[in-house]
């Protein structure tokens, strides 16, 4: 594990160079520990794909070198418990509308894979994805384990709108947007789910450790679902 400053309020833990289930785990792992057993000044813990960042208040710290303190306070956490694998996360199943009017790229991924439009969506529908972590907008889960045959790049030019719910994929990736925002993710579906829910105390849907499984809806399915009230735990 490398440790390294981002200015003078947080620490990055890095636990790898390579996006994969393991290193996520521990990363989720490191993340659960301490919150179990925060340190004084500790704010919060926000973990990514193979780091964790570990934001504190300096003028907590009882130290003339926060950082320093902060970097000994974190490794003999992680270092006298040991490695747990991070407590199971919910399965969540998100209905995905795979029409055209929804898909505006679904052509394409197809065409760049060899594939046929339906094949794309058999393929996506059928794996179970482990959230890594949320980022780039609130509640924007980024799904790993996605199958290879349907990997499609970023677009080259972003779209200056994206609607809240579409299903995207980006290189190995697939994700989805929990708000209207610019993007450049390859489009294939939709879904009526909604992922935030600003009135709730956990206002995500989902969480770093959950997993997620997308089943095909029709346009019918998806207008009916549109309008029901979704609830959250």
């Amino acid at each position: 594990m490398l440790m390294y400053p981002l200015g003078d309020s947080a620490v990055i833990l890095e636990f790898g160079n390579k996006i994969n289930h393991e290193t996520n785990e521990k990363v989720l792992a490191a993340a659960q520990l301490l919150r179990n057993d925060p340190f004084q000044g500790m704010i919060e813990v926000v973990p990514a794909y193979t780091t964790l960042t570990v934001h504190y208040d300096p003028l907590q710290v009882r130290s003339s070198f926060p950082y320093e303190t902060i970097c000994r306070e974190v490794t003999l956490r992680l270092e006298k418990a040991p490695f747990r694998r991070p407590s199971k996360g919910r399965i969540i199943r998100i209905p995905v509308c795979y029409d055209k009017k929804f898909a505006v790229d679904l052509s394409f991924v197809a065409e760049f894979n060899g594939l046929s439009e339906k094949d794309v969506i058999d393929i996506h529908s059928s794996t179970t994805y482990d959230v890594y972590f949320l980022g780039f907008s609130p509640g924007f889960p980024f799904l790993g384990g996605m199958n290879e045959k349907i990997a499609t790049h970023r677009k080259d030019s972003p779209r200056a709108k994206i609607l809240k719910g579409s299903v995207g994929i980006a290189g190995g990736q697939t994700g989805i947007y929990p708000l209207e925002t610019p993007g450049g993710w390859q489009i294939i579906g939709r879904t009526p789910m909604p992922l935030l829910y600003l009135d709730q105390t956990h206002p995500t849907l989902l969480q770093p450790g959950d997993q997620v499984e997308f089943y095909p809806i029709t346009c019918e399915e998806f207008a009916e679902m549109e309008g029901m009230r979704w609830g959250s735990e």
